[in-house]
């Protein structure tokens, strides 16, 4: 697995560490029966019988198996499970209550593992058990992977919905759901998941995200079962953060936008808006993408060179993406003497040179833009549409 390799090297490193710092003991016990286990020296006391969920030697061991190991009459000391995959080793953390230790994950595809237990009887004998199976292989198109926006350290804004796609579908989306946590440092923020389709899913706040706040995305579902023969194929942690409360409201009738952060007015520009034929939509858009310089060609949304309304604009500045109708925020220089009086564009909302430069330079990925004043709504999906829906039905769209 191309992609599981990096993950697992940096998770051997991190093992290795902590190794050096909390020595387990030796690889293998010190007397070793028949079965895998170990018996007891002459003369000692015989220890607690201890059981595993996995037998020894056994193969072809589901990836989404959770191995527990139990200890009759004792308690268990400590446990180790180390598999070997593409020539690494990689240590399962695990919790140990009483009698019982439990695997905190699941397993790697096509890997051996080797389970020791080490268990203390109430009578004060002890018992070291070993096991080792395999896994099952699996090719990468039994595999789904986790894409996640924001990226790892972005600061974004407070209207950025976490958008995660998987390369393959996922049918079980509870069984996901159940392993997919989003927690926003030191604060009490409600928050739910909705799923848009079998490979996407969104989650997002009840009101938008806090500013300044410290945000931790954890996707648990590696090996965990999609419900249609695949697995997930790797976790992913995301920490990203929210910059000031950046709100933009553009009133369309007007030709005017106003720009807030925190709740104080900023600035208010002259803009153009799209004509009759061509209305900018209604509606909470957030900001996608940002392109200092891009080339603009009607072709793109699906207007024909020979279509009157074509256009191809070289090296348009300052553009802002707003929808994947092609909706932008941008400089237009050519319509300067309509911003603030008319609408004439395509559908995109025009800007002076400096106003739209102010603007990109004071803007991020996942700010807030509210249309208001046009009869065309925004559909649902077009852009990160998330905050057009209210709560209630927000919630609705989750699997759990």
């Amino acid at each position: 697995m191309v992609r599981a390799t990096a993950r697992l090297a940096a998770v051997v490193a991190v093992l290795v560490l902590t190794s050096a710092c909390q020595p387990f003991g030796g690889d293998e016990p010190e007397q070793s029966d028949d079965r895998g286990g170990s018996a007891t020296a002459d003369g000692a006391k015989p220890g607690p019988e201890v059981s595993a969920s996995v037998d020894d030697g056994a193969e072809q061991v589901p990836v989404d198996t959770v191995v527990t190991a139990t200890s009759d009459g004792g308690e268990i000391d400590r446990a180790r499970l180390v598999a070997t995959v593409e020539g690494e080793r990689v240590e399962v953390p695990g919790t140990v209550v009483g009698g019982r230790w439990q695997a905190d994950g699941l397993l790697e595809p096509g890997a051996r593992y080797r389970l020791r237990v080490e268990a203390t009887g109430d009578d004060g004998g002890r018992t070291t058990e070993t096991r080792s199976f395999t896994t099952q292989a699996l090719t990468l198109a039994q595999q789904t992977y986790p894409s996640v926006a924001p990226l790892d350290g972005e600061t974004v804004g407070v209207g950025m919905p976490v958008v995660v796609t998987f390369d393959l579908p996922v049918k079980d989306r509870a069984a996901f759901e159940k392993h997919m946590t989003v927690d926003v440092e030191g604060k009490d923020v409600p928050g739910a998941w909705h799923w848009f389709s079998d490979t996407e899913v969104h989650y997002r706040p009840q009101s938008y995200w806090p500013a300044r706040s410290t945000v931790k995305v954890d996707l648990d579902v590696n090996a965990v079962p999609t419900g249609n023969g695949t697995y997930g194929q790797d976790s992913r942690t995301v920490t990203f953060r929210t910059g000031a409360a950046a709100i933009t409201r553009v009133d369309i009738a007007r030709h005017r936008m106003t720009h807030y952060v925190d709740g104080r007015k900023v600035r208010t520009f002259k803009v153009t808006t799209g004509d009759d034929r061509h209305r900018t939509r209604q509606g909470t858009k957030v900001i996608m993408e940002k392109f200092s310089s891009i080339d603009m060609d009607a072709a793109t949304t699906g207007v024909d060179s020979a279509d009157p309304d074509y256009y191809n604009i070289k090296g348009v500045r300052w553009a802002m993406r707003l929808t994947y109708s092609g909706e932008f925020i941008h400089a237009a220089p050519w319509s300067t003497g309509s911003q603030g009086r008319a609408n004439v564009s395509h559908g995109c909302t025009g800007m002076s040179m400096a106003d739209s430069r102010w603007l990109y330079e004071n803007s991020r990925r996942g700010d807030v833009v509210v249309y208001t004043g046009s009869p065309r709504k925004l559909e649902p999906q077009n852009g990160w549409t998330d905050w057009n829906q209210d709560w209630t039905s927000w919630q609705g769209g989750s699997a759990l």
